[in-house]
C-alpha cells in the first residue's frame, strides 16, 4: 500500500474507513495512508470540498489533472481521469487530454486552463502576470482564476504527501478503466 505501516485502528479511524466505503465502494488506500493523522483528513476533505464548491466540476477536474501531470502523480491523475471520463468524456479524449491536451477536443479556455495548472504545479514562482491576463482573455475572472490556484495548490498537498509516503493506486483502476487510459494517466508513482 505505501512505505508506511498500517496505522493503529481507533474510533476516528473506523469512522474514517466507514465513510469511505460508504462512499467509494471500497476503501482506498490512501484513506488508509491518512489513518494515521485523521484529523489532517478531515482537514484536506473540508479544504477540498470548499475549493471544488467553487468552480465548475470539470474545469476542477482538469485543472487537478494538469497538475498530477506535473508532479508525476499517478494516483491523483487515474483517479480524476477516471471522473473526466464517466462524467465529461470518452476514454480516447480522456487519453488526448492526459498526453497531448491541446489536441484534444477542449475549448481554448480550457486548454489555458489547463496549461495554467500545469504550469503553477511544475513552478508556482513561475506564474507571471501575462499568464493571469490571458487568462482573463479567455473569460476567466479574478475569481475564477484564483479557485484554479487552489485546486492546483490542493492537489499538490495531496500528491505530495501520496507520493511522498508511495501510496499506490487503487487496484480498483485496474478493472474500471482500460488499459490506454490507465497507461495515460499513470504519469510516475
Amino acid at each position: 500500500m505505501s512505505l508506511l505501516q498500517q496505522a493503529e485502528q481507533s474510533p476516528d479511524t473506523e469512522r474514517m474507513f466507514d465513510a469511505d466505503i460508504k462512499t467509494m465502494g471500497y476503501l482506498p488506500n490512501y484513506t488508509r495512508l491518512f489513518a494515521h493523522s485523521p484529523a489532517a483528513y478531515l482537514a484536506w476533505q473540508q479544504l477540498n470540498g470548499a475549493v471544488k464548491a467553487g468552480m465548475e466540476l470539470r474545469r476542477y477536474e482538469l485543472a487537478t489533472l494538469a497538475a498530477a501531470r506535473a508532479l508525476k502523480s499517478s494516483y491523483c491523475g487515474l483517479a480524476h481521469g477516471k471522473v473526466l471520463r464517466d462524467k465529461f468524456f470518452d476514454a480516447p479524449t480522456v487519453v488526448a487530454i492526459a498526453s497531448d491536451h491541446g489536441s484534444a477536443s477542449l475549448s481554448a479556455q480550457e486548454v489555458a486552463v489547463v496549461n495554467f495548472a500545469g504550469k503553477i504545479a511544475a513552478d508556482a514562482n513561475s506564474v507571471t502576470e501575462a499568464d493571469i491576463v490571458g487568462l482573463r482573455g479567455h473569460g476567466l475572472d479574478d475569481t475564477e482564476i484564483f479557485h484554479v490556484i487552489l485546486a492546483v495548490g490542493a492537489r499538490c498537498f495531496f500528491s505530495t504527501v501520496l507520493g511522498a509516503a508511495r501510496a499506490e493506486p487503487d487496484p480498483q483502476y485496474n478493472e474500471s478503466l482500460d488499459v490506454n487510459l490507465r497507461q495515460a494517466l499513470s504519469f510516475g508513482r
